[in-house]
C-alpha cells in the first residue's frame, strides 16, 4: 500500500484552543475560500488535511487534491491513500488552505472518507490565521546544490520567493547533516535542465530535523550583485512612451512574467513590481527575455536580475524596484536599441538605418572624403564599391555598423565601424559637412557609447578598437593622439607608428645582397615567432597593438571571422608568414585579404610587416616582392 505525505506543521494550526481565538481573526466568507480552491484544482496543486489523536494529542497532517467545487460538497483526492489507522484512531480536524499569501484556516463538516477520498460540506465563513508579507510560489524539478565548507548537498526547491526559499536536501554516507553549521553561510545553486539560473549566499534561518532529508529555509545575504566591474560612468537611461514590457518565461516558476519598463538604456533597465507578490531574486538569470516596443517589434537578450531596492509610496503602497542588466544579445539587436535610444538624445542621430546610397557618395565627395587621388584609385572597380555598400549598408551584416547624423533628410555626418580582427573594430570614414561641424562631434558621441553600452557582451566581440589616422593631420591627432598622451597608461591605449606605401608586385629597382637572398627564408609562422615578436613588441612599445591584431602567440588558430564574412556575402582571409635569415627572426609579416571596397583606405586588404631591425628592411621588401605571386592567385 502507497502511504501519503506526512508533513509537520506548526503547533499553531493544531492547537486545541485555537477555535476559540478565532473570532479575533480576519474572516473570509466561503465564496473567496471556493474560488482559491478552485484554482488550486485547475493549478493541480494541495492543500493539507489535518487529524488528531483524541488520547495522546498527537497530530498528523496529510495533503490532498481539491476537486472542483460543485455547489454542495468539497471531495478531495489522497496523495497515495490514507493509512487505515488514521481514519480509525484519529479525528478529523481542519484544513489548511494557501492562497499563496495568506494561511486560511477552515472547519468544514466532515461527510465522507475512505483510502482514496474525503468529502466536506464548506461552512460559511473561514479564517485567515497566518499572514505572509510575501506570496511564496511552489518549485518544480529545480535541482540544487548546497555548498558549504567543502561539503556539497543535493536536493531541490520546494518554494520560492526573492526573501526566502525552502530547500530539501538530502545526505550521502558519509555525509551527516552534522556537517552543515547552522550558524555560517551557505552558497546555493539552483539548476533547471538546461543550465544554472541562480547563485548566491544564503543564511539558514531554520530547519527540521529530520535524519536523511531535511528542509532547510534559506535567507538571500545580497539584494544587489555585481557581474560586472564598475563604470565610470552609466549609460544613459530613458523613459519612453510608451512604455516597451519586458516578457519572459520565469526560470524558476516556469511562468511567463510581463513588466512595464520604467526606464532603458544600452546595459539594462528597471521595472517595478508589487512587494508582496514578488517574483524578481537579485543573482537569477533570465535565458531568454524579450523587449517589446510594439507588436512583432520585439529585441531579445540574455538578461541578469542585478539589484531589488523595496520602497512605499506615500498612499503606504509597498513596492519593489529592481534593476536587469543584459548579458548577451544579438549585434542585429544592438543596432535595433541602439538606434532608439540614440533617437532619444538626438532626433538626428540614426544608427544602422537605411541609407539612401545615392546621397551617401555623394556626402563622400562633397566633404572631399574621397579626394582626386583617392577617386582615382577605386574609379576602375567603381560598380564593385557600389556593390559592396549596397551590401554594408542595406542589409546591415554583423560585421558593420554605421552612424549618421543626418537633418530634413540631408547626410551631416557619419562614421562607421568594421569588424577588422576577432575581437576588434576598426572606426573609419569619420566625415561631415563644414556648414554642420557638430554633426561630426555627434557621430563620434554615438560610437562611443555605442562601444560603451555593449563592449562587454560576447556577441560584440569589442575588446579593442582601433583607428589608423595620420599625425600631420591636426583632427585624428587631437582626438587619438590627445586622448592617448593625456591617459599615459600603454595598456589602455597606444599609438604605434607605421609606415605605408601602394607597393607594386615588381620590385624592379629594389637591389638585395645575393648572399642575403639566399640565406633569407619566408614560411609559415610558428607559435614561437610570435612569441618572439611579442617579446620584442613589450620591450619596444608595450602597447596593445599584437592583441587588437590577434597576434598573440595562442590565437594562431583562433580566428573564425573568416567565416563571418563569408555568411554575410563577403571575403575576408588572413595569413602569417615569418622572414627569417640562419633561423633568425627577423619579421612577421600578415597578410589580409579582403573585398577591396571594404575600407576606401583599403586597410582591410594590404599587408602589415613588422620588422625586428633596422637592418631586415630591405629583405622584409624582398618578401613582399615575394609574396604579390601568393596574393594574386589568392
Amino acid at each position: 500500500m502507497t502511504c501519503p505525505v506526512t508533513i509537520l506543521t506548526s503547533n499553531l494550526f493544531h492547537n486545541s484552543g485555537l477555535d476559540s481565538q478565532l473570532t479575533k481573526e480576519k474572516r473570509i466568507r466561503k465564496k473567496y475560500l471556493i474560488n482559491v480552491l478552485n484554482y488550486i484544482n485547475f493549478q493541480d496543486e494541495t492543500i493539507l488535511i489535518n487529524f488528531k489523536h483524541p488520547k495522546y494529542d498527537s497530530t498528523m497532517s496529510f495533503q490532498a487534491k481539491p476537486q472542483p467545487y460543485l455547489g454542495s460538497t468539497l471531495k478531495c483526492l489522497w496523495i497515495g491513500s490514507l493509512p487505515h489507522q488514521i481514519s480509525k484512531s484519529y479525528e478529523f480536524l481542519n484544513l489548511l488552505v494557501s492562497d499563496g499569501q495568506k494561511l486560511i484556516y477552515v472547519k468544514p463538516d466532515l461527510i465522507e472518507i475512505d483510502k482514496t477520498s474525503v468529502t466536506f460540506s464548506l461552512p460559511s465563513f473561514c479564517y485567515s490565521i497566518s499572514s505572509r508579507k510575501l506570496q511564496r510560489y511552489p518549485c518544480k524539478d529545480i535541482q540544487v546544490e548546497f555548498i558549504q565548507n567543502g561539503a556539497i548537498f543535493y536536493g531541490f526547491l520546494l518554494d520560492f520567493n526573492p526573501t526566502a526559499f525552502h530547500v530539501k536536501i538530502s545526505i550521502k554516507p558519509p555525509q551527516t547533516f552534522n556537517w552543515i553549521d547552522a550558524e555560517a553561510e551557505v552558497y546555493v545553486v539552483f539548476k533547471n535542465e538546461q543550465e544554472v539560473v541562480y547563485s548566491g549566499e544564503c543564511r539558514i534561518i531554520r530547519q527540521d530535523f529530520a535524519h536523511k532529508m531535511r528542509i532547510f529555509v534559506l535567507e538571500p545575504v545580497k539584494n544587489q550583485i555585481r557581474r560586472f566591474s564598475p563604470k565610470e560612468l552609466r549609460s544613459s537611461r530613458y523613459e519612453l512612451l510608451p512604455s516597451p514590457s519586458a516578457i519572459f518565461n520565469h526560470p524558476i516558476l516556469r511562468k511567463i512574467i510581463s513588466f512595464q519598463i520604467e526606464d532603458l538604456s544600452g546595459s539594462g533597465f528597471s521595472v517595478s513590481e508589487y512587494r508582496d507578490c514578488s517574483v524578481l531574486l537579485p543573482g537569477m538569470t533570465i535565458p531568454k527575455l524579450e523587449i517589446e516596443f510594439a507588436q512583432d517589434f520585439t529585441i531579445s537578450c540574455k538578461a541578469q536580475v542585478m539589484y531589488r531596492k523595496v520602497y512605499k509610496t506615500d498612499n503606504g503602497e509597498a513596492y519593489a524596484k529592481c534593476g536587469i542588466g543584459f548579458l548577451d544579445m544579438n549585434i542585429q539587436d544592438q543596432g535595433r536599441l541602439s538606434n532608439i535610444l540614440h533617437q532619444m538624445a538626438n532626433k538626428n542621430a540614426y544608427v544602422d538605418n537605411r541609407v539612401n546610397l545615392d546621397a551617401l557618395w555623394k556626402f563622400f565627395f562633397d566633404t572631399g572624403f574621397v579626394y582626386p587621388k583617392k577617386y582615382a584609385y577605386i574609379s576602375t572597380n567603381k560598380e564593385k564599391f557600389k556593390d559592396i555598400y549596397k551590401k554594408l549598408y542595406i542589409q546591415n551584416p554583423n560585421i558593420a555598423r554605421h552612424f549618421i547624423y543626418q537633418d530634413k533628410g540631408t547626410i551631416q555626418g557619419h562614421i562607421s565601424m568594421l569588424r577588422a580582427y576577432e575581437n576588434t573594430w576598426l572606426f573609419h570614414h569619420l566625415a561631415s559637412r563644414a556648414t554642420y561641424a557638430k554633426a561630426g562631434l555627434v557621430v563620434l558621441d554615438q560610437i562611443s557609447r555605442y562601444a560603451y553600452d555593449f563592449y562587454r557582451l560576447y556577441s560584440t566581440h569589442l575588446d579593442f578598437i582601433i583607428s589608423y589616422f595620420r599625425p600631420e593631420n591636426r583632427a585624428p591627432d587631437h582626438l587619438f593622439g590627445n586622448f592617448t598622451r593625456q591617459l599615459n597608461e600603454s595598456k589602455g591605449s597606444s599609438i604605434d607608428p607605421f609606415a605605408y606605401f601602394h607597393f607594386q608586385k615588381i620590385f624592379e629597382s629594389l637591389k638585395i645582397n645575393e648572399t642575403d637572398l639566399s640565406l633569407a627564408k619566408i614560411q609559415q609562422i610558428q607559435p614561437d615567432d610570435l612569441v618572439e615578436l611579442q617579446n620584442f613588441y613589450e620591450y619596444q612599445s608595450g602597447g596593445l597593438m599584437l592583441h587588437a591584431l590577434n597576434l598573440d602567440p595562442g590565437t594562431i588558430d583562433e580566428d573564425n571571422l573568416d567565416e563571418e564574412y563569408r555568411k554575410a556575402g563577403f571575403k575576408r582571409e588572413r595569413h602569417l608568414f615569418s622572414l627569417k635569415k640562419k633561423e633568425v627572426l627577423e619579421a612577421v609579416i600578415m597578410v589580409n585579404i579582403s573585398d577591396a571596397a571594404l575600407n576606401l583606405s583599403n586597410l582591410t586588404n594590404c599587408i602589415h610587416i613588422f620588422c625586428m631591425d633596422k637592418g631586415s628592411l630591405d629583405r622584409s621588401m624582398y618578401a613582399l616582392s615575394c609574396l604579390a605571386c601568393f596574393i594574386q592567385i589568392l
